[in-house]
């Protein structure tokens, strides 16, 4: 087999989007920045999920926190890699002491420059995971739906929180059939 796609195709951004879709999601806090614009272009393409634009991170955290606490559902975020991510922790500290269930997904560098330290890289899952309940890095599309149903259910079981989906660009380009696409 040549590896060629025969079929219509598409990426692990927009089945971020699916997967959220499936989960109930209908309201994203977020900021763009260069490593979630995968997943930005896939928002602006479909009318089931309304993206609600903050002028900062934190802010995009709190208003998470606030919709979870307004609404019984849990909040989700999506920012950018680095400080993106590093300016959700107040909030994703304030959810998880108040048992807030939040789902926040950060940006990542391409896996593929994992070791040239590239521009807003750092350990987002070590940081995360001391304020969270699931810290996790998605590496192949194909779990995608996976990890985004898993997140959600520890956002919401047990004593609700926050988590933290860490996933790299290159994932989010990542092409599959769409008959192949990976369902959870």
């Amino acid at each position: 087999m040549s590896g060629e796609m025969t079929g219509p195709e598409i990426t692990g951004a927009e089945i971020v989007i699916r997967a959220l879709k499936d989960q109930g999601v209908e309201v994203i806090f977020g900021y763009p920045g260069g490593a979630v614009l995968p997943i930005y272009d896939e928002i602006f393409k479909q009318n089931d999920i309304r993206h609600i634009l903050v002028r900062h991170e934190q802010g995009a955290a709190h208003a998470a926190e606030g919709y979870a606490r307004s609404t019984g559902r849990p909040g989700v975020v999506l920012v950018t890699s680095g400080p993106g991510a590093t300016n959700l922790v107040t909030g994703i500290a304030n959810a998880y002491l108040d048992s807030v269930p939040m789902i926040c997904i950060g940006g990542r560098s391409p896996l593929r420059d994992e070791d040239k330290l590239p521009l807003q890289h750092l350990d987002q899952i070590a940081l995360m995971k001391l304020i969270t309940k699931y810290a996790r890095t998605i590496l192949h599309v194909d779990r995608i739906p996976e990890y985004v149903a898993t997140a959600y259910q520890h956002a919401v079981s047990g004593r609700p929180g926050p988590v933290f989906l860490d996933i790299p660009i290159d994932v989010l380009h990542t092409p599959v059939e769409e008959h192949d696409a990976p369902t959870f």
